[in-house]
């Protein structure tokens, strides 16, 4: 018998600064390390004022994890050190897999207007973290897209889910983490309702209007039992982010831009980075 899943908590997204100065929203913290797992951190970057957002974020290292980095409104140019270059813009998202290590930059390729967008942190299993490094554009034409009965209009990016009989499968397939990765925008007053795989953990992130008494900007954190997923927008309609990915269970150890499960991966990271081995 099908079964709504339920929403377990909601977690408040936090200002903060990272990057050059970049003024975020995030949730993130060891605090939140069991109800996020296999994620690790979520952002959201919004302004219209070039001086939120200008700065960029230059030069850094990962590893031990990937990031999606996904645009709404606003360019981003992306550069590492395997040669990659790249830029994204509306409806656009990066996947990179950090791996064994990455160095790489990402810029504001706009100096003024509304720059919009995600990045979110996903954590890899203990026996891919150190994987060769990797990165994907993702183009819109790339993003399958449903209106549902009740126009909900709904952006595919990761995984297989269901809506009103439709089965609906983004570009990025196959990871060991099973991730769903999906973009709603819901008119007012209007509900949806989501098939989902039975064995994931689910996420969603509220950033416009209120969905089912989730108010923006905050992460709602699902309960784990149930293989559907009901959304109800607010009397201004809502607009959010749906994500999910089957649980590690692995200790996690943070360290800025290095994730791994011990600290001497850690340690060894940073001896890495400092040796200028760490992406060898």
């Amino acid at each position: 018998m099908a079964q709504i899943r339920k929403i377990k908590r909601w977690i408040p997204a936090m200002p903060t600064q990272d990057g050059d100065g970049v003024k975020i929203f995030r949730v993130a913290g060891r605090q939140y390390n069991e109800d996020l797992d296999p994620y690790l951190l979520v952002d959201e970057l919004r302004s219209d004022d070039s001086k939120d957002y200008i700065g960029g974020f230059p030069p850094h290292p990962h590893r031990g994890f990937e990031t999606l980095t996904y645009m709404k409104e606003g360019l981003v140019r992306h550069r590492d050190h395997m040669g990659n270059e790249g830029v994204i813009g509306p409806g656009e998202l990066q996947w990179m897999t950090a791996g064994r290590g990455v160095v790489h930059s990402e810029m504001p390729e706009q100096e003024e207007g509304l720059f919009h967008g995600f990045q979110i942190w996903l954590n890899l299993p203990a026996k891919e973290k150190m994987k060769a490094a990797a990165y994907r554009d993702i183009r819109q034409t790339d993003t399958p897209k449903y209106t549902s009965s009740e126009q909900v209009q709904v952006t595919s990016i990761a995984g297989n889910v269901e809506i009103e009989g439709e089965r609906l499968s983004g570009p990025i397939q196959g990871l060991s983490t099973q991730p769903i990765y999906l973009d709603l925008e819901m008119p007012a007053n209007s509900n949806i309702e989501i098939t989902v795989p039975g064995d994931i953990r689910l996420l969603f992130y509220v950033y416009d209007g209120e969905v089912s008494g989730v108010a923006s900007p905050s992460l709602g954190v699902m309960a784990d039992e149930g293989d559907r997923l009901k959304f109800a927008a607010g009397p201004e309609g809502s607009r959010l982010l749906v994500f999910g990915g089957k649980p590690l269970k692995e200790p996690v150890i943070q360290h800025g831009p290095f994730v791994m499960n011990t600290y001497n991966e850690i340690n060894q990271a940073i001896t890495d980075y400092q040796n200028g081995v760490l992406t060898d």
